[in-house]
């Protein structure tokens, strides 16, 4: 992995120690994760023992909680820049790195939002515990009833009732929910829905899980993987009542603190996302390189259409890396909000590269690349969630043309200046 962007020596350092732990400890035991996960209702009440063994060694190894940038002091002291670098190497073992770095969704932006707007005593009791991995947490905004990628949309109602607030509401897509270590949920809901400022009627508060009233009602499945144990689940708010000292940040916050929480979270997934595409395109290579595996008296590589398709994939990934890289650059110079539209052009442009790469890797497989002899399903069904989850590719792309649009009074005008120096010119018998 090359960069033109420069990380400092102790990122290099992290980077050495983070490949070999992954190429010697992560994925060797990633097979073995998933079989300790278990079947049937046992997918929801076990943790694999592999894993605590895996953070155990990654604490030892310094691998742990790299995510939060240098400006907190909980964090390692990373740029957002050089943890993205980090988040590839992690993203080539998806289901098993991430976690035992203690660097995963949601935790890692729950994370965050308590060290960014937490009380120091909303850090104490679930901060603390978070970066320690003893428990884990869950984000509830998206909801069955609604268009989600809208988030003025929500409708889960968070009524103040004397010192308590009192939480209605039908939330699914909930990752993390139906984990048994899940012990907090940050649950976002309208405080004043009536308020003109749409951006003003929502708030955020803080959820023990075995609140009253929570039901976690089923888990969800993508092309029929639960991700278990920790699942993407539908779950019930009826009459959950919590003291108005769970509110982060204060009434009318939320939809400032889910901007702040997103930004870099996306450029998290898009990083792993590459690791993603640099392992399917290293397994398609190997498939397609086999001496053993011929058609029509080739082996599969000497077949244009497949040479063209690893050719393809490579040029891919490496723009789409630098794209990642620079959005990741531009947060740490100008915070998340100044860099929303490299942001957004990242969040688009990784998933659907590394849909593709997968799919032509499923293909070069045959019928093997859609089974789970191989990792391409598993990661093809996480490169189509990749598109909706954090926000929709129409989302982004919306978004990303309004910042572009703007620019048409600009370049009308530099026109016109232009037009105004080539009539000078003109007029100076064509010398400047």
């Amino acid at each position: 992995m090359t960069s033109i962007f420069e990380v400092s020596p102790r990122c290099k350092e992290l980077q050495k120690k983070l490949i070999d732990f992954v190429e010697n400890d992560c994925l060797p035991a990633e097979e073995v994760y998933e079989s300790q996960v278990g079947v049937g209702a046992q997918r929801w009440t076990t943790i694999p023992p592999i894993m605590e063994e895996l953070k155990a060694k990654a604490k030892s190894l310094g691998l742990w909680n790299l995510f939060l940038p240098k400006s907190y002091p909980e964090g390692p002291g990373l740029t957002n820049l050089e943890y993205a670098t980090l988040c590839e190497i992690t993203g080539r073992c998806p289901r098993v790195a991430p976690e035992a770095l203690n660097c995963s969704a949601p935790d890692t932006g729950n994370m965050e939002v308590f060290a960014k707007y937490g009380t120091p005593e909303q850090k104490q009791k679930y901060l603390v515990p978070l970066m320690n991995g003893e428990i884990r947490s869950a984000f509830a905004m998206t909801e069955f009833a609604v268009s989600s990628s809208d988030a003025t949309n929500i409708e889960t109602n968070i009524e103040r009732v004397g010192d308590h607030y009192i939480i209605n509401g039908r939330k699914w897509w909930i990752s993390g929910a139906g984990d048994p270590r899940c012990k907090v949920y940050l649950v976002m809901g309208k405080s004043d829905p009536n308020n003109e400022n749409m951006h003003r009627q929502q708030s955020l508060v803080i959820v023990p899980s075995d609140t009253p009233g929570i039901e976690v009602v089923r888990p969800m499945t993508v092309y029929g993987y639960d991700d278990a144990p920790e699942g993407h689940c539908e779950v019930n708010f009826t009459n959950v009542k919590v003291p108005v000292s769970n509110i982060v940040l204060g009434e009318g916050r939320g939809f400032e603190i889910i901007q702040g929480r997103l930004g870099p979270g996306r450029i998290h997934h898009c990083m792993r996302a590459i690791g993603m595409a640099e392992r399917t395109l290293d397994t398609m290579i190997a498939r397609v390189t086999d001496p053993s595996r011929r058609t029509f008296g080739k082996v599969l590589a000497l077949h244009g259409t497949v040479a063209a398709d690893v050719a393809k994939i490579r040029i891919e990934i490496n723009a789409a890396r630098l794209m990642v890289l620079a959005a990741a650059d531009k947060i740490d110079k100008s915070n998340a909000k100044g860099a929303m539209r490299d942001i957004a052009m990242a969040k688009v442009m990784v998933p659907q590269m590394l849909q593709r790469a997968v799919d032509l890797a499923i293909q070069a497989h045959g019928a093997a690349g859609l089974s789970q002899d191989f990792i391409l399903a598993r990661f093809a069904a996480g490169a189509r969630t990749l598109r909706i989850a954090d926000g929709p590719d129409e989302v982004h792309i919306m978004q990303l043309a309004r910042f572009e649009l703007k620019r048409g009074d600009e370049i009308r005008k530099k026109n016109k200046a232009i037009k105004a120096r080539h009539a000078q010119i003109v007029d100076n018998g064509s010398k400047l």
